[in-house]
């Protein structure tokens, strides 16, 4: 494993009960690099992440995942390794009966976080980096689908995670908003956090152009926009 290396998988295979998902997969990952992952629907996407959060267990190789060997790690850990990885799902996920700073709130005392002046300092900073800084007192329904995901990618920013998870975080979003959400996401890289985001959308493939890795035939492989796939698979969700 390379001294920046954040995720480093080595012959891992995930299995589902019964279903071998990924056989013998290699994949690393540096601190500050920003992955696009892709793939077919059952292609293994969200295994792969739940794989990486210690949610489904590594059936074979060696998984180590910011410095938690995920092979062997035990459930007591498990909550020490999630509070290293922020999540950005697709459909926000937010508590509409509580305002944005409650929500943040809620998350932080949760993972331990006790006193008040702390927890609303940290609030501001991290809806202060999502260009959200005066929207706090707001609740969810009073914001637009792209506020709504900033405040989630705040909230998966709260514990100062070293990896980013996005699963499709632009799936319900109009092309603008799109890629401002893009925009925030690569920010947080600058600051050497590794992002990985599972996305169908070509368009933004191109227009942001990274490391993309494929997930098929229950394994994964590196692949670039001439791959014919990206460009059926953009049509098909589209």
């Amino acid at each position: 494993m390379g001294l920046d290396s954040i995720i480093d998988f080595s012959k891992v295979s995930i299995l589902i009960k019964d279903h071998l998902v990924f056989k013998s997969i290699d994949l690393t990952v540096q601190k500050g690099e920003f992955v696009y992952i892709i793939g077919k629907v059952g292609s293994g996407k969200t295994t792969l992440f739940k794989t990486i959060t210690a949610e489904i267990p590594v059936a074979e190789g060696n998984a180590l995942v910011a410095g938690f060997q995920l092979e062997s790690i035990k459930r007591k850990h498990k909550p020490l390794l999630r509070r290293k990885i922020g999540v950005v799902f697709q459909d926000f996920q937010l508590l509409s009966d509580r305002t944005v700073n409650d929500n943040l709130a809620f998350v932080l005392k949760a993972t331990g976080w006790k006193g008040k002046s702390e927890i609303k300092t940290r609030i501001g900073e991290v809806l202060e980096k999502v260009g959200l800084g005066y929207k706090g007192y707001k609740f969810p329904h009073q914001l637009s689908g792209g506020e709504q995901q900033r405040v989630v990618i705040a909230r998966a920013l709260l514990n100062n995670p070293e990896i980013i998870l996005a699963d499709e975080p632009t799936g319900n979003l109009d092309p603008k908003t799109s890629e401002e959400i893009i925009e925030i996401l690569q920010e947080v890289c600058k600051n050497g956090r590794a992002v990985l985001m599972v996305t169908h959308n070509y368009n933004l493939l191109k227009k942001f152009p990274h490391r993309i890795i494929k997930c098929s035939n229950e394994g994964i492989q590196e692949t670039d926009l001439n791959d014919p796939e990206i460009e059926h698979l953009s049509k098909q969700m589209g």
